[in-house]
C-alpha cells in the first residue's frame, strides 16, 4: 500500500479485557476481535493500520507523541482516561494529527462522571455508542477527511525532503 494513509488505532485502559469485562455493557467482542474487522475495513478502504494498547496513561501519551512522524491520523479510546487526563488531551493536540475519538458505549448516557471528554476537544470528530462498529465507522470518517486534504503524510515527507 505504497502511499496510502496510515492511521494509528491507539486503545486505552481496560480495552484490552473486551469480551469478558462487563459484557452487557461493552458487548463479547474482544480486542483482537475488533483489530480483525479493522484491517478488514482498511483493506477495502486502502489504508493501513498501527495498532497500539496500553494500560499506562504515560505509554499512551508517548505513542501519540510519536505517531506524528508515521501515522497520517489517529483513531482514539481513550477508553477511563476520556474522563481525567488532560495529559492525553495535550499529546493529541500537540501531535498535529487528525485523531477521532472512539467510544463503544454511549458515554453521554451513561454516569455522570463519564459525560466530560478532555480528548474530544482537540479531535476532528466523536463516534460512541454503536459497540465495535464505532471503530469501523470512525476509520471511514477519518479516511473521508484524509483524502479531501491531500496527500498521505509519506508523500508529504518526500516532497519537503526533495525526494
Amino acid at each position: 500500500m505504497a502511499g496510502a494513509f496510515k492511521i494509528l488505532v491507539v486503545n486505552g485502559p481496560n480495552l484490552g479485557l473486551l469480551g469478558r469485562r462487563e459484557p452487557e455493557v461493552y458487548g463479547r467482542c474482544t480486542l483482537a476481535d475488533i483489530e480483525s474487522d479493522l484491517r478488514q475495513d482498511a483493506r477495502r478502504l486502502g489504508v493501513s493500520l498501527l495498532f497500539f494498547q496500553s494500560d499506562v496513561e504515560g505509554e499512551l501519551v508517548r505513542r501519540i507523541g510519536q505517531a506524528a512522524g508515521e501515522a497520517d491520523g489517529i483513531l482514539l479510546n481513550p477508553a477511563a482516561y476520556t474522563h481525567t487526563s488532560i495529559a492525553l488531551r495535550d499529546a493529541v493536540s500537540a501531535c498535529g494529527l487528525p485523531c477521532v475519538e472512539v467510544h463503544l458505549t454511549n458515554t453521554a448516557a451513561r454516569e455522570e462522571f463519564r459525560h466530560r471528554s478532555y480528548t474530544a476537544a482537540v479531535c476532528i470528530g466523536w463516534v460512541a455508542g454503536f459497540g465495535a462498529d464505532s471503530y469501523r465507522l470512525a476509520l471511514e470518517g477519518l479516511v473521508r477527511r484524509l483524502r479531501a486534504a491531500g496527500t498521505p503524510r509519506a508523500g508529504i515527507e518526500k516532497r519537503r525532503s526533495g525526494a
